[in-house]
């Protein structure tokens, strides 16, 4: 019986072992993770603040193409010209350093690739809130912005906006969507 109940203990600190494994290396990838997104927007920052320093459009094409060569051959493929372009979008989509800092520690560089296109601040803001609050992945996002959920949530809101005044105004007058 001591050697059965051994044998369970030995198996029960395996388990806990086991888990405190995977949540060190899922701290660690979330970490990395963050911090290379936090990279990439400050390379685009610099990049940007240089090109208009110039005020040159010109010029900027052309250094954007050389300093990817430069990177890429030093660093590696994530520097190339297109991710390089990249970089410099997300800098301009995503302005401000304390919203990329929180949301760097919920979404991964790809779910940034997927808000970079979005037309409005307003719709990266509610894509990025929904990724973060659903737990959403990659896939999880694009459904969401393919099924247009944000234009569905302002119609509610416009919708429901527009009933509590109508029954305000009208006296329960009954107003559907």
């Amino acid at each position: 019986m001591t050697e059965k109940n051994n044998l369970q203990n030995e198996a029960a600190l395996l388990g806990e072992i086991t888990v405190l494994i995977e949540q060190g290396h899922s701290k660690i990838t979330s970490q990395v993770n963050s911090t290379m997104t936090l990279l990439f927007w400050q390379v685009g920052k610099r990049i940007n603040d240089f090109i208009l320093e110039h005020k040159r459009a010109e010029y900027g094409k052309l250094i954007v193409v050389t300093l990817s060569r430069q990177l890429e051959e030093r660093y590696g493929r994530n520097f190339e010209e297109k991710n390089l372009r990249r970089m410099l979008q997300f800098a301009e989509v995503f302005p401000e350093p304390e919203k990329v800092v929180t949301l760097s520690r919920h979404l991964t560089w790809s779910h940034f690739l997927i808000l970079i296109p979005l037309k409005s601040g307003e719709q990266r803001i509610f894509y990025a809130k929904k990724t973060i609050e659903e737990g959403l992945g990659v896939r999880g996002l694009r459904k969401q912005i393919e099924q247009k959920s944000f234009l569905n949530e302002r119609r509610l809101l416009m919708c429901n906006y527009l009933i509590t005044n109508t029954v305000f105004q009208a006296g329960l007058k009954i107003l559907t969507c």
